[in-house]
């Protein structure tokens, strides 16, 4: 079985998040979502529970996706799930050159058995990120246009 794992905070997670996983999906047999655990200690950073199961109702009726917290290294959750491969967003330059850095250290850490999968984002999501839909809600703007919904079939 083919794992791949899509891991972050997910502080919250946005329609570009949702845009990588439907996108990733049809690469592996199966995707685990890892979800930051309680451990990242971050200023107003809803429990993880609340994180994951927010993230599982969306994916309800998707049996190839789970959505577990993790602890730690990236590398080390994915040799947990059994994943050879580590799915990372890409909105810019700025974070290519730190996912590049990261999936480096990562084939280096595993002697090659974890690679780095990097998907590009799309155009019209480039500008969204969790941080950015964080200050948009601290300031009472609606940010439900940068939220999924499960209205669209990620079966593709």
């Amino acid at each position: 079985m083919k794992t791949g794992i899509f891991v972050g905070t997910f502080n919250p997670f946005t329609i570009g998040h949702d845009s990588i996983v439907t996108r990733a999906l049809p690469l592996f047999d199966k995707l685990v979502i890892g979800v930051v655990g309680d451990h990242v200690q971050k200023p107003g950073i809803p429990p993880a529970a609340e994180r994951i199961e927010a993230i599982r109702a969306l994916y309800a009726d998707e049996p190839r996706i789970e959505v577990k917290a993790y602890f730690g290294l990236a590398v080390d959750f994915a040799r947990s799930e059994g994943a050879r491969f580590i799915v990372k967003g890409v909105r810019s330059v700025k974070d290519f050159e730190y996912e590049r850095e990261q999936a480096d250290v990562n084939r280096q850490l595993t002697n090659g058995e974890v690679e780095t999968i990097l998907l590009y984002s799309e155009p019209q999501y480039a500008s969204v990120s969790s941080s950015m839909v964080r200050e948009l809600q601290h300031f009472g703007v609606d940010v439900s246009s940068y939220l999924p919904s499960r209205n669209t079939d990620i079966s593709k």
